[in-house]
């Protein structure tokens, strides 16, 4: 456990800990496998390094940045190791909107959702009602879409939805979810009606563990580079 210990401490040196530290660590827990105190220990620790640098007035940012992904290591490393699956849905149709909701309404801990455009109000609905219950979301979404007729963006951050917008030139084009850690949702299904009822499009839920960490680092990278 001290050496657990002494790996957040080095982390935070530089105010950050990136994918290969976060998977380090949550395979150094799994191997270790310590007891729930120990869990509990490691982000007490966590967190009172984090206040210390803020007591210092260091930059509060990159302090947050860095306490997230030191929860986000140990929730991966606190859950089971599980057999890999997967499995695909299409549209037109509800087998798409369905895997969206089942997985809403499943996830205790932890959504990170990242998608071009959001305007079906019944995903919403799920979204706002997973908020409710105090799940942490994080939403990332276009510009290009963010005003469009219909669009749910501004509902959702008005509910107080962590949201950050792709402002830049080019196009915030993924349309994945991250759900407790231990799901990934990908695929072209746009988080739209149209998709639901007359797009052709897919939609793939799995819990592979390479594809998790793949999407994880790309959606934290993104996190942190638009919300700046």
């Amino acid at each position: 456990m001290e050496g657990l210990l002494g790996h957040l401490e080095t982390s935070l040196a530089d105010l950050r800990l990136d994918d290969d530290e976060k998977h380090s660590l949550a395979q150094t827990l799994r191997q270790a496998q310590p007891p729930e105190d120990g869990f509990r220990q490691l982000r007490n620790h966590a967190f009172t390094l984090a206040r210390k640098r803020l007591a210092a007035q260091q930059d509060p940012m990159s302090v947050l940045r860095w306490l997230e992904a030191v929860v986000r290591a140990l929730d991966v490393a606190r859950a089971p190791a599980q057999t890999t699956r997967s499995n695909a849905c299409f549209s037109p149709g509800e087998a798409c909107l369905n895997t969206i909701f089942q997985h809403f309404r499943s996830a205790r801990r932890s959504v990170d959702f990242c998608v071009f455009t959001l305007s079906d109000d019944r995903i919403a609905q799920e979204v706002l009602t997973a908020h409710a219950r105090g799940v942490d979301l994080r939403f990332i979404t276009d510009n290009d879409k963010e005003t469009d007729s219909g669009s749910d963006v501004a509902r959702l951050r008005a509910a107080g939805v962590p949201t950050v917008v792709d402002r830049t030139d080019a196009h915030m084009h993924h349309k994945f979810a991250i759900f407790d850690g231990q799901w990934l949702l990908n695929g072209s299904y746009n988080w739209t009606r149209s998709a639901c009822s007359h797009n052709e499009e897919n939609l793939v839920a799995t819990n592979d563990a390479t594809l998790l960490r793949q999407f994880q680092g790309t959606f934290d990278h993104l996190w942190g580079q638009l919300g700046i």
